[in-house]
């Protein structure tokens, strides 16, 4: 006999089988490479007692923080110095520190430490860190930084561990390369002006910077928590562990399994390796997982981008539940800010409120409640078969959300988005715009796009990403961002936003600029200036293009820029002058 459990079970597991056979690539590797110079920071002798736990496995620097009297202290085989690390940067293998106040230990006394005068900037490199001061982290996300260790010197036992894994940290180590970057798609500045943050307001690592117009991830350090790809929305950031394209795919083959074995109101639980995995293994050895819930292993929780959420309802599912810890290793404004985008979206799609939320535990108890707790919701009536296949992010991103609509309960055609959404429109103050173009060319998706042949701005909404540049950019002040998710065809054509006449060259009747401006400028000018009070013929050179402008300048022979003004005189006329003064030789008749 088959019970209705044993059904949803075998269900399930079909699904969970069919979606771990969906093949990965393989990920380039970062090599680090440490010779086990280590850094030893604390702020009392307990800094030297790990000195001497290390000792016989790395080389051993101790700087501890003044003041501290260490008179009583035998000499060590390894430095021990004093000092207050003001600055550190790098990663494991190739650690750059500044020591302020920094006493170097002095030979004065063989037998006990004692240190020379203290001076600022020094400087050291090392490759490993071993922080036992008890102040604040070196780094922001200090457990997110390869070869920082840091530990509470009042807590024996976390030190104990912390030096034993520093003992291990010699010789060389691989991570994936978590990021790949494409330089020319950021749209991070232009000329100077910044544009997009998303990826740097969110980084918890510090591994990205500001380099130009784009911005550079340094893979070193980089934890590959995935924020920057999530969040890009241009594509320039895209996840490698793995891509978004891989896991759409197998959010695919998973919900049609399980549809198709008659599974109805699907949760995909979406959870990580490192924290997440061991939770639900758990549960499902105690109590089995609830039934309708799929669970769908990630390499980070924050990886998670607005594309997957919506494929998962694409592809069917009821609910989406993000499994994170319940005291995050770092902040996780990239996953509430995927959220915050998600929901009005399917709100304004008709599938209502509490579809997609995270549930932050440790306890596979609490886990076990908050997923019997989710309502039966309907899925989409119509859900989408496609099949993921790379492609740029922005192109994937506009289909996916497409075919959302396609099944959605309810479509609209026009959804507000909160602030920092990459999707939709610019507003100009069309009477304010003088047409320069300088928006088009801080564009960096080419949503704002010139005319060749006619004075003209025009706008394509599915390439704007609302990163701000033209905004910035524009002298006028004449133009607002309206994030918005319009799914109506004309998004993808480009829309004129203002044109107008040219204005022709009154010589050569080329056209060469906005007729508009060229009258705003000749009204401003005429009677108004000195250069052009009075002249009609200096007017004139308003009217013409540059080259007209430079030969009836030459031929006219007249400076259009200057009142009239006395011929210019050369050292030939001032001798002339000066013997004409003099008049004729004496005894000279003529």
């Amino acid at each position: 006999m088959v019970t209705e459990a044993s059904a949803e079970g075998h269900r399930t597991a079909s699904a969970l089988r069919a979606a771990a056979a969906e093949p990965v690539p393989d990920v380039p590797a970062v090599v680090l490479e440490s010779s086990g110079v280590v850094l030893i920071y604390g702020r009392d002798e307990k800094a030297i007692e790990a000195g001497r736990l290390l000792e016989p496995h790395l080389d051993v620097t101790v700087v501890i923080r003044p003041p501290v009297d260490l008179a009583s202290q035998p000499m060590n085989a390894f430095p021990v110095a004093l000092g207050n690390i003001r600055f550190a940067k790098g990663y494991l293998g190739a650690f750059e520190v500044t020591v302020d106040d920094f006493a170097p230990p002095s030979a004065a006394s063989p037998d006990t430490l004692s240190f020379k005068s203290p001076s600022d900037g020094a400087a050291s490199r090392c490759d490993v860190i071993l922080d036992l001061s008890g102040g604040t982290p070196l780094f922001s996300a200090p457990e997110l930084r390869d070869g920082y260790l840091r530990a509470d010197p009042r807590d024996p036992a976390g030190t104990l561990d912390a030096i034993q894994k520093a003992r291990d940290l010699i010789g060389v180590f691989e991570k994936p390369r978590y990021i790949a970057f494409t330089e020319h798609l950021c749209a991070h500045s232009r000329s100077r002006i910044t544009g997009c943050t998303r990826c740097l307001d969110l980084c918890p690592a510090g591994a990205i910077s500001p380099e130009g117009d784009h911005v550079s991830i340094d893979p070193n350090i980089c934890a590959g928590c995935g924020q920057c790809a999530s969040v890009c929305p241009t594509g320039a950031a895209s996840y490698s562990v793995p891509p978004s394209d891989v896991l759409m795919r197998q959010l695919r083959i998973l919900l049609i399994t399980y549809r198709e074995a008659g599974g109805t109101y699907p949760i995909v639980l979406i959870h990580d390796g490192s924290h997440g995995a061991a939770i639900v293994e758990a549960l499902g050895e105690v109590a089995g997982l609830p039934e309708r819930v799929l669970p769908l292993r990630v390499n980070e929780i924050t990886q998670v981008g607005l594309e997957i959420i919506a494929a998962a309802f694409v592809f069917g599912a009821s609910a989406v539940r993000l499994l994170t810890r319940e005291r995050p290793r770092h902040d996780i404004s990239g996953v509430t800010r995927t959220l915050g985008l998600a929901e009005p979206i399917l709100a304004g799609l008709g599938f209502g409120t509490a579809r997609v939320n995270t549930i932050q535990t440790d306890d596979p108890d609490i886990l076990d409640a908050e997923l019997r707790a989710i309502p039966r919701l309907e899925p989409a009536p119509h859900p989408s078969t496609f099949l993921p296949m790379g492609g740029d992010k922005r192109g994937v991103d506009r289909f996916v959300l497409r075919e959302l609509h396609r099944a959605a309960p309810a479509p609209i055609n026009v959804i507000p988005l909160p602030q920092q959404a990459p999707f939709g429109a610019v507003d100009i103050d069309v009477a304010g715009c003088t047409l320069c173009l300088a928006c088009v060319s801080a564009c960096p998706t080419g949503a704002l796009r010139d005319n060749i042949d006619q004075p003209m701005l025009r706008f394509t909404e599915d390439s704007c990403i609302q990163c701000g540049l033209c905004k910035a950019t524009c002298p006028e002040k004449v133009i607002t961002l309206r994030p918005q998710l319009d799914f109506r065809p004309t998004t993808a054509a480009a829309r004129i936003l203002k044109a107008e006449e040219p204005f022709c060259c009154i010589r050569c009747a080329k056209p060469f600029g906005v007729k508009s401006t060229i009258e705003r400028v000749l009204a401003k000018l005429a009677d108004q200036h000195w250069m052009f009070t009075g002249s009609t013929r200096r007017l004139d050179l308003i009217k013409m293009c540059d080259d007209c402008r430079v030969i009836t300048v030459t031929e006219q022979n007249f400076d259009p820029h200057a009142p009239p003004r006395a011929p210019m005189r050369t050292t030939d006329d001032y001798l002339r002058e000066r013997e004409e003064r003099k008049g004729p030789p004496p005894g000279d008749k003529t």
